[in-house]
């Protein structure tokens, strides 16, 4: 399984990070990302990768896409002509019906594997992960309000509707039923920002009807995010000094903190085969051969338990990410990048850059990750 974080225009990091991992899958497997995942998931930006590698595009169709369209995906200036194209023609979303198919929807033959992807429901104030999964309760074709009725393309733009740069999208379920006809924000604003432990669970549970065996012989997820870092606040010395800027960024600060949980929800419940370091205390979370008195250096430095070695958690978990704090900036060799710009999710001018760090985090994926599955 692949999950595919949020996080706009910094998707093309995702993409970076991707093309190693296409370029591996193939040489080891002569399979492409939608023949070798079973079940791929994304949020917001990580949507668009999704839904786009699901109906068979490469690594390097996406990037072109991101490259055409990125401005009008992301950038805070179309605000207004999206506006305006509520009663007008919408060239991204004509783009979008070009890219995903204008009659293309979860159920389509089109989709090489499951598909999954998160939004939000602002009628229901909750979150709404839509899946292709034929076995799920509200895909059942007899459903008047079947979710697999729902166009590809209308579902991306909803999980990428992301609130103050875009109008919510409007979706339809029941044509003939009013109240079911619901307004969705971007995916980004719910706990599934990363939609890693989301999409083992539909995976897994009951519910869902899947019933996918678990065990690190069993199951894989690859988690890809599009950059982190964490931002400082208010000191001891100072401690109204960033008051106004601490509460200007408190949205983007709860998601990032959410999107950790989740990844830590991963590495505890799944066995961590890759990931950075979470902080001194849980270090990567890699399963080590370690002894008690062990310095933190020494334990952060020991071979990782060998993946012959079953641990019996409930499948494997590789996560890869980069680095936009000004230390990691400097270590992967961009000292030159201001941390704060590269950092925005809709500086659309970053998108070479973007996918350059994106390409070094990449460097990263090894087929030893992968384990028995490659």
């Amino acid at each position: 399984m692949l999950a595919l974080d949020g996080g706009g225009i910094r998707g093309l990091i995702t993409l970076g990070i991707l093309e190693h991992l296409e370029r591996l899958v193939l040489e080891r497997t002569g399979q492409r990302l939608c023949d070798y995942f079973d079940y791929i998931a994304g949020t917001s930006t990580g949507a668009i990768i999704a839904a786009g590698l699901a109906r068979g595009m490469t690594i390097a169709e996406l990037i072109d896409f991101y490259r055409s369209c990125g401005k009008q995906m992301f950038e805070p200036a179309f605000l207004i002509e999206r506006v305006k194209y509520f009663y007008t023609a919408d060239p991204l979303k004509q783009k979008l019906q070009e890219v995903f198919g204008r009659e293309t929807n979860l159920s389509s033959k089109e989709l090489r594997c499951l598909l999954l992807i998160v939004t939000k429901n602002v009628t229901t104030d909750s979150p709404w992960p839509i899946s292709s999964n034929p076995d799920a309760k509200y895909n059942d074709p007899a459903r008047k309000d079947c979710n697999l009725q729902i166009p590809l393309w209308q579902l991306v733009r909803a999980s990428t509707a992301a609130p103050v740069f875009f109008p919510p999208e409007i979706l339809q379920w029941d044509p003939n039923d009013k109240g079911k006809t619901f307004v969705f924000v971007d995916g980004g604003v719910t706990p599934h920002n990363n939609p890693a432990f989301l999409l083992y669970r539909m995976a897994t549970d009951p519910a869902y009807h899947l019933n996918w065996r678990t065990g690190e012989q069993n199951l894989l997820i690859v988690s890809v995010g599009t950059g982190a870092a964490e931002s400082s606040g208010a000191t001891a010395a100072s401690p109204n000094k960033n008051i106004v800027s601490t509460v200007a960024g408190l949205p983007g600060e709860l998601m990032y903190g959410i999107l950790v949980e989740q990844d830590i929800n991963c590495r505890t419940i799944g066995r961590c085969t890759f990931g950075s370091r979470l902080d001194r205390e849980m270090l990567d979370l890699v399963p080590r051969d370690v002894d008690a008195d062990m310095t933190i250096d020494q334990r952060y430095a020991a071979q990782p338990i060998p993946l012959t070695t079953d641990l019996g958690r409930r499948f494997l978990y590789a996560r890869y990410n980069a680095d936009l704090s000004a230390p990691g900036l400097s270590t992967a060799g961009f000292s030159n990048v201001n941390p704060a710009s590269i950092q925005k999710m809709d500086a659309v001018e970053n998108m070479q850059i973007l996918l350059d760090i994106g390409r070094k985090a990449g460097s990263a994926v090894e087929a030893v990750h992968l384990g028995p599955f490659i």
